[in-house]
């Protein structure tokens, strides 16, 4: 379907924005953009994967909730995305001894969708007026004139002019440098000392090794394992452990050491020789987080999804807080009737407090996932606090339900988590002490 045709606004002279990164936040951008009316051309640095003979990158899941299925509502792509996703009701805790014991994500009927790599730039191609550019390198661009540079492939440059710049280009976000040079521009990068490797378990004969709709842990205090299922009935298991700890095995057989002390019932689902092999493939890739402040450089440029807030992978909202960034963006562009000099000092005001709290709750959500799930008062705590939620539903709202199934602001769930911590404690030590 081409919204274009019935959906945009229509203008007598068409304002060209110029999405740079054509990956998951950028594409959907780029929809939103043009449904406005709006002339986009999308600048994507990587060659069209349609066209590529060899598709480079590693596996990756992607967990799609609540607020990233508004988000592709708004431009008619949320029934799309989500049939191509496998629904996941709990995680699966593995303990040493092979036991597993269910943690509900939420409430019956509350899900997460589970996704494999998208290929989202042309799904921007259903609208007349969006470009899309590959191969295109930025090199350079006016903070002044909205003037961009930018190197082809075949060698030449390629320069273009925008009456906005909306810097989707990830962790390492080339349009970022330039608010680098700026006064006044707050900007933090933290590596964490856990890197991440990846192993694939096979499916047994034909069908998934484990049961398919849930998220495996294996939980080790200082480091884990989790295993996410794929559409071709594999695992992708993912280890997160310090960098030194996978420095301290360098043989085949200190692989195999290793899983039988911490996972053995992985090894048979894996595959002893599969293991030696695949753990030597590639290095362990480091984990960033990146926080910054403003999002916008006057009435020309503004950043969204990883090239504003990367963060760790552990509470499955990188994706989501990208998607909710562009329905915030035309949330904001309907009050403000379009005018850039207003929306993108507001789209700063509203969301880098957002950011920056769901920034801090994924590197929370590492300990919780590492450690606390076995802990017996953690999971204590998690029965009161659904019970509560059961009979006082809109007073009491667990932290990863307002996060995942709700749109509540996330400083403002981080805030009501706070509080509600205060009134469960006292409802349990109250309850201990008349108990005694």
């Amino acid at each position: 379907m081409d919204y274009s045709t019935n959906d945009s606004k229509s203008t007598s002279k068409k304002k060209v924005v110029a999405v740079v990164g054509g990956g998951l936040v950028g594409a959907l951008n780029a929809c939103y953009f043009a449904k406005r009316g709006f002339q986009v051309e999308v600048f994507e640095s990587r060659e069209d994967i349609r066209q590529a003979k060899i598709v480079k990158g590693r596996s990756i899941n992607l967990a799609l909730s609540h607020r990233g299925r508004q988000a592709l509502k708004q431009v008619g792509m949320e029934d799309t995305i989500v049939s191509k996703g496998i629904p996941m009701h709990s995680r699966m805790i593995h303990s040493l001894n092979g036991t597993q014991s269910p943690i509900p994500y939420g409430k019956k009927g509350q899900v997460t969708l589970l996704l494999q790599r998208l290929h989202t730039p042309h799904s921007a191609e259903t609208y007349s007026n969006t470009k899309l550019n590959f191969a295109h390198k930025l090199l350079n661009w006016s903070t002044e004139t909205g003037a961009m540079t930018f190197l082809r492939a075949d060698g030449a440059k390629e320069e273009i002019q925008a009456d906005l710049i909306v810097g989707c280009d990830g962790a390492f976000s080339a349009i970022r440098k330039q608010f680098l040079r700026q006064s006044r521009f707050n900007f933090s990068q933290t590596y964490i000392p856990h890197g991440y490797l990846e192993l694939t378990m096979p499916p047994i004969n034909g069908e998934f090794a484990m049961k398919p709709n849930y998220l495996h842990i294996w939980p080790r205090n200082t480091f884990m394992m989790i295993a996410l299922p794929n559409l071709d009935k594999t695992f992708t298991c993912t280890l997160f452990m310090p960098f030194d700890e996978f420095e301290n095995v360098t043989t085949g057989d200190q692989v195999i050491e290793f899983f039988q002390k911490y996972f053995p019932d992985a090894i048979p689902l894996i595959g002893a020789d599969a293991l030696k092999r695949d753990y030597f493939c590639l290095p362990a890739q480091a984990m960033v987080s990146v926080k910054c402040s403003p999002y916008h450089l006057s009435d020309k440029c503004v950043l969204m999804g990883d090239a504003a807030h990367a963060v760790v992978p552990f509470y499955g909202q990188g994706m989501n807080a990208g998607f909710e960034d562009c329905l915030v963006f035309n949330e904001i562009m309907d009050q403000l009737n379009e005018d850039f000099s207003a929306v993108l000092p507001e789209y700063t005001r509203v969301r880098v407090p957002d950011d920056h709290a769901i920034a801090d709750l994924a590197m929370y959500n590492y300990v919780e996932m590492r450690s606390h799930v076995n802990s017996k008062w953690f999971l204590f705590r998690k029965y009161v606090d659904n019970f509560l939620h059961i009979i006082m539903p809109r007073t009491i709202i667990p932290l990863y339900t307002m996060v995942t199934f709700t749109r509540t602001r996330y400083h403002e769930a981080v805030k009501r988590w706070h509080w509600q911590d205060k009134v469960r404690n006292y409802i349990v030590h109250s309850s201990l002490y008349k108990g005694l």
